[in-house]
């Protein structure tokens, strides 16, 4: 993963010190450049510099604004789980609750309604609902700040209302249809088939042994979108001005600032496979046919 990303931005990037130096500098400036953020030495020793950044979290300065990038990743971390944590855990329970019933009400209108709903969802870009809420709830009915954040713990919470609202919607049409797929493969599955026989509750049923059976794969997504939670939301903290994780990647990237865009990738990289580790030890909890070994 590391060479991955050092190859990417050292070798098909391009130099890094001519897109600092801009188009019209000179052949000095550019060295000089060069020298001083230490790229004129051999990439194996770039690369093994690089590898010592990852494991001691140490990544130097930025090039942009000469803060540590530890500790801007340190910074950004709290005003991004401020932003997803609430919304991914309203979003959780909203979803499970609606593809239960859509599972129990399968075949009807109900459940063609709600599978037609989440398509349309599904099919409207995030930058429409973040304008349109915007627009609609902020700017014209003025219930919600249109931008702007509060570094207190007390006063962020006002700004982060509409981007909850925005990130709940968003989620909806895709993580109601996965859910639902989850629960419908149990709901043909053999022992449904005879717990029906012996006469099991409908509602007890589907609660008590199919939407259990199906956390396996719910639980797969939805670990593996933890990484997310704490590297935030790209578009809404740039939108809604949100110093979170995202917003400083998208700075840096304006920048051409190539130390915190390689932090920010390899920070990303770590947490998804610390995650994706997490998800496989969960699986022995929830279903007792799981060993770890």
């Amino acid at each position: 993963m590391t060479l991955i990303t050092f190859i990417l931005f050292h070798i098909v990037g391009g130099d890094p010190a001519f897109q600092l130096a801009g188009k019209n500098a000179t052949i000095e400036q550019i060295e000089s450049i060069r020298i001083e953020l230490g790229l004129n030495k051999p990439l194996l020793y770039q690369y093994f510099d690089f590898l010592r950044q990852t494991v001691t979290l140490d990544w130097g300065r930025s090039w942009s604004t000469q803060q540590k990038i530890s500790n801007m990743i340190f910074d950004g971390i709290g005003p991004s789980l401020s932003l997803t944590v609430p919304s991914f855990i309203i979003s959780f329970f909203i979803c499970l609750a609606i593809a239960l019933f859509s599972t129990f009400k399968k075949g009807t209108w109900i459940d063609r309604s709600i599978t037609t709903l989440c398509l349309a969802l599904m099919s409207v870009s995030f930058l429409v609902y973040i304008i349109f809420y915007q627009y609609s709830l902020a700017y014209k009915l003025g219930l919600f700040p249109i931008t702007g954040w509060d570094s207190s713990f007390s006063g962020r919470w006002a700004y982060l209302i509409l981007p909850w609202i925005i990130s709940v919607s968003v989620s909806l049409g895709p993580n109601i249809l996965i859910y639902r797929t989850a629960l419908l493969d149990e709901v043909f599955q053999d022992y449904v088939r005879t717990a029906r026989a012996k006469g099991v509750n409908n509602k007890v049923l589907y609660i008590k042994h199919i939407l259990k059976n199906a956390l396996i794969p719910i639980i797969t997504i939805v670990v593996m979108q933890m990484p997310f939670l704490i590297t935030g939301s790209l578009l809404l903290e740039a939108f809604f001005g949100i110093p979170g994780l995202g917003g400083t990647l998208i700075q840096a990237l304006n920048n051409s600032d190539f130390p915190v865009i390689k932090a920010m990738t390899v920070f990303g990289s770590i947490l998804y496979m610390l995650f994706n580790l997490f998800s496989d030890l969960l699986y022995a909890v929830v279903d007792p046919r799981v060993e770890l070994k």
